[in-house]
């Protein structure tokens, strides 16, 4: 089976709730930590709100019906025509180019469908795994934001990553 992006939808939130317990996604995201009761219906909310007024879209990892992660733009602005985008993978679902092929999928859906003119991510400095997912993906490394507000009360340093419709496509 290949691995594919498809509409989150209620049904996925029992993977993405225990993907919430994963130490690196504590770690390298700005999901909370401890996570609140009832965090996981209110997040997916938001981005059912943000999917009806076109500001942000989220989406299921999957492989079959196998949940592996989300693949989210958090931040869409049509009159820029840009767009933020991310990935989460489970424990379970590393190491199988999850994030590689879902991060692909999302940049040709945020180029294709959203008519994007640039798309960029904003990855912690110490994620090293996910800026190789960047890197092999055709993103180009802009610089480090310094210093960045994270969550809670922790500041980071977090690179910059973008991608443009008329940037060569990936080997």
């Amino acid at each position: 089976m290949s691995i594919s992006i498809v509409r989150f939808e209620p049904h996925h939130l029992h993977g993405f709730e225990a993907m919430l317990d994963d130490p690196d996604v504590v770690r390298y995201t700005p999901m909370p930590s401890p996570v609140p009761e009832g965090f996981g219906p209110a997040w997916l909310g938001r981005y059912e709100s943000g999917r009806a007024d076109g500001t942000r879209e989220a989406f299921a990892i999957v492989e079959g019906v196998e949940f592996l992660g989300i693949a989210v733009a958090p931040a869409i602005n049509e009159r820029a025509r840009e767009a933020e985008l991310g990935y989460m993978v489970a424990p379970w679902g590393r190491r199988r180019g999850a994030a590689t092929a879902a991060l692909l999928q999302l940049t040709r859906w945020a180029f294709d469908d959203l008519g994007a003119l640039r798309a960029y991510l904003r990855i912690n400095v110490g994620n090293e795994a996910s800026r190789g997912v960047a890197a092999r993906c055709g993103y180009t490394y802009e610089g480090t934001l310094r210093s960045t507000w994270f969550k809670d009360d922790l500041r980071v340093d977090t690179e910059v990553w973008s991608r443009l419709p008329s940037d060569p496509d990936p080997a």
